[in-house]
């Protein structure tokens, strides 16, 4: 087992894994910004080294640098964690060549895979079901054009690099697609310095299934079933759930699980990683890509299977055997996970910035947090703003959604706007309820959203204090300050203090 591990990574994934190490008895390091010299969870490691700079650019996807403070401390191995170097194969490579285990699959899996036209063909190796489409790898857009005319409109343009929606474009009609595949071309070289693209049919009505692998070095491959990820805005996930809603019949669960199982098999792949299939309404699924590390979403996973996936990264690339077969995983009961982001909806989502005057995590029975701050941490505007993440579990989906809800309600974040309200609106909307989640969820359902304005006793309590000691001064991109006409006194109330929401 290794002695030392670097956490090449921030905020809530590097707290996730300083925690793994000390349950494994591993020494951790931590690197951190200028920006994140005070963040709390760069105090949960045994080892702080600081990374000079703000940016990503400059830290977090520092290689040389990082790489020099593994070799100083001693690390013998480095955990990337999502994000950042995680799916970067010359970044393991180059961990290798100093000695340093990568904890992740190794480089020439991840380059294949990492392709999209190179993964989508390791899928066709593989027998899995695949969109149609075309590799636009020497096409010009007129040949391009011509190479996609058994496909009916509309037609998805995406980067072979890519992710999170850059390079990214949906053509509706023949008279758009030079213009979209030359926008999706720049896009995807000044994002991932690779204007490789593909084009294939796209589907207006679809869910978004993945399933979780482990893969050890010794030849065994398990499948620890899916996650339904269909509640995305701008392609990214807000809301993940174990099992999936749109799943109901088990035979196609199996057949999803084992086709993400010979995929990675086919690469010759290890470690932990998530195959991504779109689904339609009749149970017809087809590959997406796969995503070589560890999901945001991974502790839906964990709170139904019982399986500690970041420990498992760790153990498996220090060549520990999975002892447990596929007939002893389970999936039991339901979770479900809401990021909690500083950002405005009812302001175009809008990212808010500044200190967190006050932070109240939920908890109780089936309550989960994941998250990287505390009363006093700042908010910076260099880096993702996703705070924490939420996840609940029940014995069932209702369970699952009545314990989210509760949780939402119970967390109280002072000083930045958050989207709280937003993610309560969902789960309380019925078609959500009834488990009716299509990628299309957020545009038929909440387009217009806006918060109803309404102030319980507790936010007024709550802002009121924190203007108090604040000096009654208001905090630039933060909480809005509430009128106080009209309020009741807060240091009059019949309630008293309380810690606890008055609504479950």
């Amino acid at each position: 087992m290794f002695q030392k591990i670097l956490v090449a990574n921030r905020g809530e994934i590097a707290r996730r894994i300083f925690l793994a190490c000390r349950e494994l008895g591993i020494l951790s390091v931590a690197v951190y910004s200028e920006a994140d010299a005070d963040a709390p969870w760069v105090q949960l490691a045994d080892e702080r080294y600081g990374l000079e700079g703000v940016t990503a650019v400059d830290t977090y996807l520092n290689q040389d640098a990082i790489l020099a403070i593994a070799t100083y401390c001693g690390a013998d191995a480095i955990h990337p964690g999502y994000g950042f170097l995680s799916e970067n194969p010359a970044f393991a490579q180059n961990c290798a060549r100093r000695g340093v285990t990568f904890i992740g699959p190794g480089p020439e899996a991840m380059r294949r895979l990492g392709s999209k036209a190179s993964a989508r063909e390791i899928a066709r190796q593989a027998g899995v079901p695949v969109v149609p489409g075309v590799d636009g790898a020497g096409m010009d857009a007129a040949e391009l054009q011509e190479a996609v005319q058994h496909i009916s409109f509309p037609i998805l343009i995406k980067a072979s690099a890519g992710g999170g929606g850059k390079g990214m474009r949906v053509v509706w009609n023949a008279s758009e697609f030079a213009d979209a595949v030359q926008s999706a071309r720049s896009e995807a070289a000044s994002s991932f310095g690779n204007d490789h693209i593909l084009v294939e049919q796209f589907f207006t009505e679809i869910h978004h299934v993945e399933i979780q692998i482990l893969a050890d070095e010794h030849g065994r491959t398990l499948h620890l079933f899916e996650r339904e990820c269909s509640i995305q805005r701008r392609h990214q996930k807000i809301i993940e759930e174990s099992p999936a809603p749109i799943i109901q019949d088990e035979a196609v669960r199996q057949q999803m699980a084992q086709a993400a199982v010979s995929l990675a098999q086919t690469a010759g792949y290890t470690n932990a990683g998530t195959v991504e299939f779109i689904m339609d309404g009749a149970g017809n699924f087809y590959f997406l890509e796969m995503n070589t590390r560890l999901q945001v979403e991974h502790p839906v996973t964990e709170l139904v299977t019982g399986l500690d996936l970041a420990a498992w990264q760790i153990r498996i690339a220090a060549g520990e055997p999975l002892p447990f077969a596929q007939a002893d995983i389970r999936q039991w009961g339901h979770a479900i996970e809401c990021r909690v982001y500083a950002e405005d909806p009812a302001n175009q989502f809008l990212p808010s910035i500044g200190r967190i005057g006050y932070y109240q995590r939920p908890s109780g029975p089936g309550v989960r947090v994941d998250d990287g701050i505390e009363t006093g941490a700042e908010v910076s505007p260099y880096y993702d703003p996703m705070l924490a993440k939420i996840i609940t579990w029940g014995q069932n989906r209702e369970e699952a959604i009545g314990k989210m809800v509760r949780a939402l309600r119970d967390t109280a974040v002072l000083g930045v706007t958050t989207n709280i309200p937003y993610l309560l609106a969902i789960l309380q909307e019925p078609h959500f309820r009834a488990g009716q989640t299509s990628t299309n969820y957020l545009q038929e359902h909440l387009a217009d959203w806006q918060p109803d304005g309404a102030v319980s006793e507790e936010e007024w309590l709550g802002t009121a204090v924190f203007e108090f000691l604040q000096g009654g001064r208001k905090r630039g991109g933060g909480t809005a300050v509430v009128d106080s006409s009209n309020q009741p006194d807060p240091w009059n109330l019949s309630t008293g203090w309380r810690n606890v929401s008055l609504t479950s």
